[in-house]
């Protein structure tokens, strides 16, 4: 089983926008990322994004760039401040290879809680608009790769 962790791109402000869309920036940032994975031929059979603007956007940019089987959708237990272990069902019910995409603190959260057992020590840094591949074997959950957009060659 793979889960696909991705913060959602740069956005604007609230002050700016109090809906908080992508900014141009975070749109080519979240584009980018999501063609070199397509190139790699990853695939996701589900995209899961929260209810806010910024997170369906990048959800969008995937979803456009990876195709998932089961399309992407708005769900429940996304938010910056949900409790992670709703998320956790959630990946426990997903039928192949999954892609949560919110924001921080959650996906902090979400990653200790499936690799430490606990969401209270935070152990990877997200980066907005990059991706945490955790893979499960033998019932424990590990951190296969990460992929900062920094190391993409635009």
């Amino acid at each position: 089983m793979k889960v696909y962790l991705v913060q959602h791109g740069e956005s604007k402000s609230e002050i700016e926008d109090p809906d908080r869309p992508l900014t141009e920036k975070g749109k080519e940032t979240v584009a980018s990322v999501a063609r070199y994975l397509a190139s790699l031929g990853m695939e996701v059979a589900e995209i899961l994004h929260s209810d806010r603007l910024r997170a369906r956007q990048t959800a969008e940019l995937f979803a456009q760039h990876l195709s998932p089987a089961r399309g992407a959708k708005e769900e429940k237990w996304l938010g910056p401040l949900d409790d992670p272990q709703k998320a956790r069902r959630l990946i426990q019910q997903a039928e192949g290879p999954l892609m949560i995409i919110g924001h921080l603190p959650h996906l902090s959260r979400l990653a200790s809680l499936l690799i430490l057992g606990t969401p209270e020590n935070e152990i990877i840094r997200f980066k907005m608009g990059g991706v945490v591949c955790l893979s499960k074997s033998d019932s424990k959950w590990f951190v296969e790769w990460v992929l900062v957009p920094e190391l993409i060659h635009k």
